[in-house]
């Protein structure tokens, strides 16, 4: 197989090709590297590329594999991580300019345990600033862009990751879930994006937004891949007191066809109503709408179901979240690391000032600013304490949901991808991008965008599929199956359709 062909094979395909000796671990990092240096500049999915490092760590996998050492499940196969993620000896920025510089001496523990695992790092991808944004938009190095459409966001906030995965520049990639930036932006470009359970997946080494709401998760071209990487990643880690100790299944075992197919069959799925009530693009609800259809036809019983807070988790998340990113971003200052604005003179007081300034983009002043005064003295109980109360409604509404159904079924997004510029003047409009992904992480329940269909224009639509805490073998199951009923992926994990070729 040509070099061209391989990075449009499946993780999964590329891992067992590794195996069983048939492809090197340098010809598959050649091969992204090759792309990316082919197709990124008109993206811009990439921040960093490490191709020295990531030669390196392919020639010594090469050499363990050549003596007959036991190598981990991904061993082999080029990744790309989002730049919220902390890599030893690599910059990390978070995507702003007040971290350009910073080398961090340690990895996080996913970063850890991905390269454990045998997967090759080949660098850093764009995202919103902080990930704080619904369009990669607030990215203090530039936008990134769509591959199915140049002139339309990838989504955010882990829009280099959705972009990176889409146009084959990595064969997995890992984002950031807070209020849907993982769904979202997988949704937009057409890839499949896993949200988990709140504290399935380690925090340590993430560069916080919101702490109560922030999660890891896969960012794939299949499902089986992100079973596979989510099962490299998830587990209990003694550096992060919220992760959950509970044993990690053999996430894969659960996209076999038969266990995909029995957890469709005899199940019910629920099609909240408040998600199908109006306001969604006729295109999405109708992809989405079809594609309920299909789990119909394999068995899964229909229903409509209430969630009846749904109006309120914009509002909600939009005083929580801040909230916490304001306390989480107060120690930017220019005293220990990152960006430092001095001057001879100059008082303390005015170089965290200047510093911040100078550092922060609009979309994180804003967040700070909203957030700051929800905590004030005086209006924390009519904003932050009533936004907590309303968090454990939107989390009941959940509860009682799964007292009658197995999933959730409803679109990602309420629009397919928007044009560059489209929102960035309008942040309400932005926000709303996220309407339908924010209740889940309200409620830390593991969420999932998957792939069905595309609108008249040929931009990808992606449906969400919502499951109980814990319940990601469900989720899984109910994605591989509709994956292998409807053909979009072949045997090598190829995907049906893909982006038009991007050149620079």
């Amino acid at each position: 197989m040509s070099e061209p062909e391989l990075i449009h094979l499946s993780a999964a395909e590329q891992a067992r090709r590794f195996a069983a000796g048939t492809v090197s671990a340098r010809a598959l990092t050649s091969a992204y590297l090759a792309r990316i240096e082919a197709v990124d500049a008109g993206l811009g999915a990439y921040l960093a590329v490490d191709a020295e490092a990531a030669l390196a760590r392919a020639d010594e996998l090469d050499a363990a594999h050549a003596r007959g050492d036991e190598l981990g499940p991904l061993a082999g196969v080029p990744i790309a991580l989002k730049d919220l993620l902390v890599t030893r000896g690599l910059a990390t920025t978070a995507g702003s300019r007040i971290l350009v510089g910073w080398i961090p001496p340690y990895d996080g523990t996913v970063v850890a345990r991905l390269r454990a695992a045998g997967a090759i790092v080949l660098g850093k991808l764009n995202l919103d600033e902080f990930a704080m944004g619904s369009s990669n938009e607030s990215s203090a190095f530039g936008p990134c862009r769509n591959p199915w459409d140049r002139d339309r966001v990838p989504g955010g906030s882990s829009g280099g990751s959705a972009a990176a995965v889409a146009s084959a520049q990595c064969a997995a990639a890992l984002g950031t879930d807070t209020g849907g930036s993982i769904r979202q932006p997988a949704a937009f470009c057409g890839v499949v994006g896993l949200k988990p359970t709140y504290g399935r997946v380690s925090r340590y080494g993430v560069i916080a937004f919101a702490s109560s709401l922030d999660q890891v998760g896969p960012m794939t071209r299949t499902v089986e891949d992100a079973a596979l990487v989510l099962e490299v990643i998830a587990g209990l880690d003694p550096h992060d007191a919220t992760s959950i100790d509970a044993p990690v299944p053999r996430y894969r075992d659960a996209t076999a066809a038969d266990a995909a197919l029995a957890a469709v069959r005899g199940r019910t799925i629920g099609l909240p109503a408040e998600y199908f009530a109006g306001g969604a693009d006729p295109d999405v609800l109708a992809a989405v709408e079809a594609a309920a259809k299909v789990y119909e036809r394999l068995g899964a019983e229909l229903v409509e179901v209430s969630l009846p807070h749904t109006a309120y988790a914009l509002p909600t998340y939009y005083l929580l979240a801040p909230a916490e990113a304001s306390s989480n971003l107060a120690r930017y200052d220019g005293v220990r690391y990152g960006l430092r604005q001095a001057r001879p003179g100059q008082s303390l007081a005015d170089m965290y000032r200047e510093t911040r300034g100078a550092g922060f983009g609009a979309e994180v002043k804003r967040r700070i600013m909203l957030g700051t005064f929800a905590l004030r003295t005086g209006y924390y109980d009519a904003y932050y304490l009533r936004a907590q109360k309303v968090r454990r409604l939107i989390q009941s509404d959940f509860a009682r949901a799964f007292e009658r159904v197995d999933l959730l079924l409803s679109p990602t997004t309420p629009t397919p991808a928007f044009r560059l510029g489209e929102k960035t003047q309008d942040p309400l409009a932005m926000y709303r991008a996220d309407i339908f992904t924010l209740g889940c992480n309200l409620a830390g329940l593991p969420g999932m965008s998957v792939p069905c269909g595309f609108t008249d224009a040929g931009l990808p639509v992606g449906m969400q599929l919502l499951a109980p805490a814990l319940g990601e073998q469900a989720l899984l199951g109910a994605a591989a199956a509709y994956e292998r009923e409807v053909s979009a992926v072949d045997e090598n994990g190829v995907p049906a359709r893909r982006p038009p070729e991007v050149s620079p």
